[in-house]
């Protein structure tokens, strides 16, 4: 009697594509996962990072199948990032890199995808447990990074999910007090419309910082964003601590608008580069407060629960639920 042998299936290639960082997996059968980051300013086009990662790992290994998530919007073949110079078209880059599929989504497509997949230890409550989500309505998803982040999830009639694909990182942020309209009156004086990505991102951090520096009559030293968050929470910079505490006040506000705009009564999730390295902070921080100061609607958005992702690749679990949800309904 001969046995049958199941041809391995090919390896799969994800890619979530940020200003900063390009990560890269490749998993499949017969192939060990194997995650790199490189540098997104390293290199001069996607295809060339793909390449890098592709030589750096196994020299002349040639997937078949890939799914990016990149920090843009994805509205037709032509992509452009936000805050990177990258620009390709979907069709040619899969036929550069010799691809019999590719799939482009935005990248808070990807981590909205990814919260149904999220296990128990992949995310905790911001502001303290007792809120408790209701089945089957929307989820609010965002996160600050290079940019911000926003998308959500809308459950469909089969049991799954549809991710919206918006650019909500580019909404017009409010103050809630004096000293707030203060701060945004100095960013609007540099870029104009304020949107709420100039606050809520790792530059936004640093213009925070600089404008409060501003108003204290003082010149703004040339910190990252790192830098602010350490010396903040260090407690040595005291215009460090108020940048950080204005940039969780405002993103509590970001993500109770977005919740009452979804009726995310399925939760909100905080994910992206900066949030997860401040778990701790966000407990204490005016977040849950300014989440639910809505007005009349504060009773509507204190039953709504808030989780920080604390898994530190989400865009690949939505990405290769895309993929796998895409296989069952076109079958090759």
């Amino acid at each position: 009697m001969t046995t049958a042998h199941t041809s391995p299936s090919p390896p799969l290639l994800l890619a979530d594509i940020g200003a900063t960082h390009a990560r890269f997996t490749l998993t499949g059968d017969g192939c060990p996962d194997r995650t790199l980051v490189l540098p997104s300013a390293g290199f001069g086009s996607l295809e060339a990072a793909v390449q890098g990662f592709l030589d750096a790992i196994r020299p002349g290994i040639a997937p078949t199948r890939a799914a990016f998530a990149v920090a843009g919007p994805v509205t037709g073949d032509e992509v452009t990032l936000t805050n990177l110079s990258w620009h390709f078209s979907i069709r040619a880059l899969r036929a550069a890199l010799g691809l019999t599929r590719l799939e482009v989504v935005n990248d808070f497509t990807a981590v909205a995808l990814a919260v149904p997949h999220l296990g128990p230890g992949d995310s905790r409550p911001i502001g303290g447990p007792g809120r408790h989500a209701v089945a089957g309505a929307p989820i609010a998803v965002l996160g600050p990074g290079s940019g911000l982040g926003v998308s959500g999830l809308i459950a469909t009639p089969d049991g799954g999910w549809t991710a919206l694909s918006g650019e909500g990182g580019h909404v017009t942020l409010a103050p809630a007090d004096d000293r707030e309209s203060e701060v945004l009156a100095r960013l609007r004086q540099r870029f104009g419309a304020v949107s709420a990505e100039r606050a809520l991102s790792g530059p936004g951090l640093v213009n925070l910082y600089r404008a409060l520096s501003e108003l204290g009559g003082q010149a703004p030293e040339a910190l990252s964003p790192a830098e602010i968050t350490t010396a903040a929470l260090a407690g040595t910079c005291p215009r460090c601590r108020e940048a950080l505490e204005l940039f969780a006040a405002f993103l509590g506000t970001v993500a109770g608008d977005l919740a009452l705009t979804l009726g995310a009564r399925g939760g909100a999730y905080v994910s992206g580069g900066i949030a997860p390295r401040l778990a701790d902070f966000l407990d204490r921080s005016a977040f849950r407060r300014r989440f639910e100061e809505k007005g009349p609607q504060r009773g509507y958005l204190a039953s709504i629960p808030c989780h920080l992702v604390t898994h530190p690749l989400p865009a690949f679990l939505g990405l290769a639920a895309l993929i796998q949800a895409e296989s069952q309904s076109h079958p090759a």
